[in-house]
């Protein structure tokens, strides 16, 4: 209608092509009567799928997820001359897929919103990246309150059950205290796959704490979605900026930045009063953190660097000399503030006292100092290094086993002038 209106203004068809950005041979199509708007083919066209629309519904009955080129493929070989384009475009006009309301998740459903009232539930969720800024693969987890949509994370180095404990408690301290309900997915180390059914070597966690365990109906992702959006929000805002070179700067300025952007996004109270995420949080009831953590065993593989000492958490360890590229298993008791190093067959090599994270500090106790001064006084030598220019051939012993492994070939040729003068006198 707005090509027809700028013609009887007096506008050339060149000039309404270029304000509607279109062809002019479109444009002049159009006003002729030619084509109609919102339609792509003349009205007297055949369709050229009609001919072919019963094979695809009994197609589209066989397998609701049949790949459109397999389809295209059938159908030219039927007879269709048109391009694959054209075949898409006409089996979305005409809505010849089914829906399948398994696949289709929760995109076009009708949806309401989720009461949460103050300080009643927490959701867990866990996020990977791949190639860290320090290599590897980082592992963030992260609690969202509902009610108020406080975040906080922790940076862990794996995603076992003893990693996922630490974690939780570690979130649990940064909001200072708990929510009654956990909501999580079927995380394999909190709900037996398959069930709903908590894992027995975690139902003693939530007790510690006072928790119960909820876990999220199968394939209904959106009943977290408050943690769902947050990690999409930290991974959009925190992770794609992150400069940090080590787990332990990652931690920091990820407890920095969910104190500060986190915590001052917008939002309003039910009664339209505008707020912050903040303040929505610090008015939540949350119970109490018990006095120590549950007592978990974190457990982790390091090699033996050449200075005889084992890295964790920022900080190294020492261990016996003699074990350098030496690979060992390292162990963490939550509740306790000892690190105890043991070799691959279990035996227990060393226990230190655990220094503060990312100290960077060398922890050796006065038995391994004096044993690695002791391995490395004694690899002193105060002999005058080898003259490396000097000439020095085979000796006797190297030429006479050369000779034994040539035999005959090896023996020495001796010439003998007598033998000579006798044949040249015989001979004349």
């Amino acid at each position: 209608m707005e090509a027809h209106a700028l013609r009887k203004r007096g506008w050339s068809i060149s000039a309404i092509a270029r304000h509607l950005d279109r062809d002019r041979k479109t444009v002049r199509s159009y006003l002729n009567g030619e084509r109609v708007s919102g339609t792509r083919v003349r009205p007297d066209t055949p369709d050229p799928l009609a001919e072919y629309e019963k094979y695809l519904v009994a197609r589209f009955t066989d397998d609701h997820h049949v790949w459109g080129t397999v389809l295209f493929e059938e159908v030219t070989a039927l007879g269709y001359d048109q391009s694959y384009p054209t075949f898409v475009r006409q089996i979305r006009t005409r809505g010849l897929r089914p829906h399948c309301e398994a696949c289709t998740g929760v995109k076009g459903r009708d949806t309401i919103e989720i009461d949460h009232p103050p300080g009643e539930e927490i959701q867990w969720d866990w996020f990977e990246r791949r190639r860290a800024p320090w290599g590897g693969t980082a592992y963030v987890l992260l609690g969202t309150l509902p009610h108020s949509s406080r975040t906080r994370g922790v940076v862990a180095e794996s995603m076992d059950q003893a990693h996922l404990v630490e974690a939780m408690d570690g979130v649990l301290k940064r909001f200072g205290g708990t929510p009654r309900i956990w909501r999580t997915d079927r995380l394999a180390t909190v709900i037996r796959p398959g069930t709903k059914d908590v894992q027995a070597t975690f139902a003693p966690v939530a007790k510690h704490y006072g928790a119960i365990v909820e876990p999220c109906p199968p394939r209904r992702g959106n009943r977290k979605g408050a943690v769902e959006a947050a990690v999409r929000f930290t991974s959009g805002r925190w992770w794609r900026t992150l400069s940090a070179t080590s787990p332990e700067e990652a931690q920091a300025s990820l407890d920095r930045f969910l104190a500060g952007a986190g915590d001052a996004r917008e939002r309003r109270t039910p009664s339209g009063v505008k707020t912050t995420v903040g303040e929505l949080a610090d008015a939540e009831p949350l119970l109490d953190l018990p006095a120590l953590p549950f007592p978990a065993t974190v457990t982790v593989t390091r090699p033996v660097d050449d200075n005889a000492t084992v890295a964790f958490r920022g900080n190294r360890y020492s261990v016996p000399p003699g074990l350098s590229g030496v690979t060992l298993e390292l162990r963490h008791r939550l509740a306790s503030s000892t690190l105890c190093v043991h070799a691959a067959s279990g035996v227990l090599l060393a226990t230190h006292r655990l220094a503060p994270a990312g100290a960077g500090t060398i922890v050796r106790t006065p038995e391994h100092r004096a044993a690695l001064e002791s391995v490395i006084l004694s690899s002193f030598t105060t002999a005058r290094p080898c003259d490396t220019k000097a000439n020095r051939p085979p000796g006797p012993e190297s030429l006479a086993e050369a000779a034994r492994l040539l035999g005959i070939e090896g023996r020495e040729v001796t010439v003998d002038l007598q033998d000579y003068a006798d044949l040249i006198e015989g001979t004349a």
